[in-house]
């Protein structure tokens, strides 16, 4: 049960426990600013700010916050992309003792009233061009004020003037007053402040609210400590065995994702690198960013690496910088994996995707493959102080090494509950007998002897065709491997005789034509990698598949047209 044992050493210089400071996020940047005061904490369309200039920007904020109205122990709600703005009030909130709310700014209305009211948030930071939709729903609220900011609030000399020529032009820009109150304004109010700001929050101490669906599938506020985002940034410094000082992370998970917020944000500027803030991915604007940026660690769910392999004109795309090249937050089946690796050779690198797992209720990953070393479909090995065990889904009995049953996880990262939902908490945090405190993931899997951990699927996701147990994942891993196929969805939809059966949707390959040629191509290649009883029945074609907020496959939303399709 204990993950890291003496074997590990064959694989990298891991250690099996670390030290945790207790303290705040803020604290631990602090610490690296201290350390690295001139190099550049944060990137954002060409303008840089060192540490030093990056850690002044945060106590300005801190002053800010508290300057107008904003109490230690209260809650913002930031509803932004990646922005320095948003960056800076998230540990600017840290600093004078609030909480932050992290969520989503494309989020509909009904869920933006939800996530507010839910956190009790007293003000919302958001961006001008949402401005519209928030100050409409903010009388719902219990939100005292909106502060608005601008994109161009963080650019400087003719890239300023050039965004509020063109981008800028027709987005609308509320002055101060009344329940509107701006960014600006709001750090010019905090040169006037005087005292500390300092709360001097401890490790135990709420930090921050991230949101998952969890092992329900209904969207729950995961209160997390800064003990929990501290340990996430340093068991991934430790197990990726490649962050370092002045190196650059390329930012494009946003902020309110955990991956995005513990790996691609605070692991990077706990350890003195370079965080380099992209606010809209696009496939279009990626080579250029890849080329421009030339970025150390790429880290992304795995629709990034997808839109990598779709990139056109980059025959002299330089990736020789690579250090690390992480992938997390969805499912990554073994022949993405492969097509990935074999683009990144192509393009100068020595790197290989190394595939992570976790979840918002431990912050994002808590395993990890071995830089050197991977065992082909297995998502890695526990980081140090975590420990994986697996379960059966009838009790809380640990299973053999290879048998299959629920992940569950236990370390520091492991929230300490969901906000305002006690059953749901109950569920998902279960007491064992060995006197630890375990997450139920809701995930099957497998551990071998090594301790390698093999996702199998979600609990939830599994299709029972004529009392078969069938696993998507398994399924797209074999569908992928056709030549022709770029992406691929599974779902099972209702059968009068096998209770379900198996549909597939799938995206091609630049270059591949939706032809009936291909589909009879595709079955038989089914048909030697898949059995009998797991084979689709349908095969749909789509040149985009569906995708969630973050990017992951929205195979929910294929159930739901299934549902509407039969008049469910």
């Amino acid at each position: 049960m204990k993950i890291n044992a003496p074997w590990l050493k064959s694989y990298g210089d891991v250690p099996s426990t670390l030290d945790y400071p207790d303290c705040s996020m803020v604290r631990m940047v602090f610490k690296a600013a201290e350390e690295h005061p001139k190099i550049p904490a944060y990137e954002f369309f060409g303008v840089k700010k060192t540490y030093r200039e990056f850690t002044d920007e945060i106590k300005l904020c801190a002053y800010g916050l508290l300057a107008s109205g904003i109490k230690r122990g209260e809650r913002v709600t930031i509803c932004m992309p990646n922005t320095p703005q948003a960056v800076i009030m998230f540990y600017a909130l840290n600093l004078m003792g609030a909480v932050s709310n992290m969520v989503h700014p494309l989020s509909a209305e009904t869920e933006l009233i939800g996530y507010i009211n839910d956190s009790h948030s007293v003000a919302v930071l958001t961006l001008d061009q949402f401005s519209d939709k928030l100050l409409g729903i903010l009388p719902q609220t219990k939100a005292r004020f909106l502060i608005l900011t601008g994109a161009d609030n963080a650019l400087s000399g003719i890239k300023k003037i050039a965004y509020r020529l063109t981008k800028g032009r027709k987005i609308p820009r509320y002055p101060t007053r009344g329940n509107v109150l701006r960014y600006e304004d709001m750090l010019k109010s905090g040169h006037k402040r005087t005292g500390d700001y300092d709360a001097g929050k401890r490790g135990g101490d709420v930090a921050t609210i991230l949101y998952s669906g969890g092992t329900s599938g209904k969207t729950k506020g995961v209160l997390l400590t800064n003990l929990n985002i501290n340990a996430l940034a340093l068991q991934t410094k430790a197990a990726s065995e490649c962050v370092a000082p002045n190196t650059r992370m390329l930012a494009i998970m946003p902020i309110f994702h955990g991956f995005g917020l513990g790996v691609c944000i605070h692991t990077a500027l706990i350890s003195g690198g370079t965080a380099v803030l992209v606010p809209q991915f696009s496939i279009k604007s990626y080579a250029k960013l890849l080329k421009k940026s030339k970025p150390h660690y790429i880290a992304g769910v795995p629709t990034l690496y997808e839109a990598m392999l779709r990139l056109k004109g980059i025959d002299r795309l330089d990736l020789s910088q690579l250090r690390g090249v992480f992938s997390g937050g969805d499912s990554l089946t073994v022949e993405l994996k492969r097509k990935v690796d074999a683009f990144l050779r192509e393009h100068g690198s020595t790197e290989q995707v190394r595939e992570g797992y976790g979840l918002t209720e431990c912050v994002t990953a808590s395993c990890l493959t071995p830089r050197r070393f991977h065992k082909e479909g297995s998502i890695g090995i526990p980081y140090p102080d975590m420990y994986y065990k697996i379960v059966s889904q009838d009790s809380r009995e640990e299973l053999p090494y290879g048998q299959e049953g629920e992940i569950v996880i236990s370390g520091p990262t492991v929230m300490g509950r969901y906000d305002n939902n006690d059953e749901e908490t109950n569920e998902a945090l279960q007491t064992h007998a060995d006197g630890r405190v375990w997450l139920h993931t809701g995930d099957l899997g497998i551990m071998d002897e090594e301790g390698f951990i093999y996702f199998r699927q979600r609990i939830k996701r599994m299709i029972i065709s004529a009392g078969y147990n069938i696993y998507p994942t398994q399924l797209e891993n074999a569908i992928e491997a056709h030549e022709d196929v770029l992406i691929s969805c599974v779902i099972g939809v209702s059968d009068e005789y096998k209770k379900q059966k198996v549909k597939a949707f799938i995206t091609l390959r630049d270059g591949a034509e939706a032809t009936d040629e291909i589909k009879a191509s595709i079955l038989e290649h089914c048909k030697r990698n898949i059995a009998k009883y797991a084979m689709p029945s349908e095969i749909v074609y789509r040149k985009e598949l569906p995708r969630t907020l973050v990017g992951k496959v929205a195979y929910i939303e294929l159930e739901k047209e299934e549902l509407q399709k039969r008049g469910v």
